[in-house]
């Protein structure tokens, strides 16, 4: 009974002392488990007489009883305590705006593409679309281009066979549709194409639109009107459009179109490299040995090309000097647009 009365006064002691749940359990542990102190009390009464036992087991019990009230108690005390600092310390300023979910959105080169592909529709022409791996014939023979021909190597070629690449531009596919449609044609055919070439200015991979018209007494003149209003839209109606004699094996005559600065006025600055013009695409009239090669009289039809790059347009109306910037996902640079 003296080890009782001992026991019971530390119980107390230790209960009162116990400030957070990790020590309150620590304290049933200790006290109320398998091999805690009062339990050993209670396996200990074999050691006693038979007339001690009756008052013994009584009196461990009743403390047992007492010791899991106050255990419960004090347990429901110390949670409330902890939800109470939990709410104090979290509490929320509903005063405070909301916080909104970031919105994404159109990629600049998908805006870009999407705003040339919104004139040309307006303009009545459709949208085509092709192989991202090509013959050689569709990608270069049919275009005029033969297999010993010099302008091959105006374009670096991923080859994935000797006769299959991954197209170096859209062409195949103004080819694609002449052979399968008749006569008016008027597509654009946008799309990703790959080349051997990677700096700054230049991807192995990139994107390209490129348009075709087909029909009858098409002139040189619906070309540079058509291209006068293409690039009036896309870089202000004060540009003024300069057409360059130039050399592409599938368009005679062809030519490069240039718009004047659009950050000196043409007075010639840096980004013109002093020149007072900017080169945006290349263009010319359908060549006839491409409309022989694909079926049609080049006697009696005719049509004009032009294909430009949607990354140089992007960076040109936006100022980027890396192209590498489009691919990288880098939200930062995405969100300006």
């Amino acid at each position: 009974m003296d080890i009782l009365s001992k026991l019971t006064e530390e119980v107390w002691a230790k209960l009162e002392e116990a400030s957070d749940l990790l020590t309150l359990e620590k304290f049933r542990v200790q006290y109320l488990g398998k091999k805690g102190a009062i339990t050993s009390l209670l396996r200990s009464m074999g050691t006693l007489s038979p007339a001690e036992r009756p008052a013994f087991g009584k009196a461990v019990n009743e403390l047992s009883k007492k010791v899991e009230e106050k255990l419960e108690a004090k347990e429901t005390e110390l949670k409330q305590r902890a939800r109470s600092l939990q709410l104090k310390l979290e509490t929320i300023d509903v005063t405070l705006p909301g916080r909104s979910q970031r919105l994404g959105h159109r990629h600049p080169l998908k805006q870009v593409q999407e705003e040339i592909e919104t004139l040309f529709l307006n303009m009545g022409y459709t949208i085509a679309e092709g192989f991202e791996v090509e013959d050689d014939y569709h990608n270069f023979e049919a275009l005029n281009v033969a297999k010993d021909h010099p302008a091959r190597d105006m374009q670096d070629t991923f080859w994935v066979s000797s006769d299959k690449l991954i197209r170096t531009h859209t062409s195949s596919v103004q080819i694609r549709t002449m052979e399968k449609q008749k006569p008016p044609v008027r597509i654009i055919a946008p799309g990703r194409v790959y080349r051997c070439d990677d700096d700054v200015t230049h991807s192995p991979m990139f994107h390209q639109i490129e348009g075709l018209v087909i029909d009858k007494d098409i002139t040189f003149g619906d070309l540079k009107w058509t291209l006068t209003v293409l690039l009036k839209a896309l870089f202000g109606e004060e540009r003024e459009v300069r057409f360059r004699p130039s050399y592409f094996p599938f368009t005679e005559p062809s030519v490069e179109v240039d718009v004047s600065c659009f950050a000196c006025g043409g007075s010639g600055c840096r980004l013109c490299k002093q020149t007072g013009w900017i080169e945006i695409l290349g263009a010319g009239l359908v060549h006839p040995n491409v409309l022989k090669n694909v079926g049609y009289d080049p006697r009696d039809l005719n049509g004009f090309a032009f294909g430009m790059g949607i990354e140089r347009i992007a960076m040109l109306r936006y100022g980027i000097d890396d192209i590498r910037l489009f691919y990288e996902s880098d939200v930062r640079f995405l969100r300006q647009f």
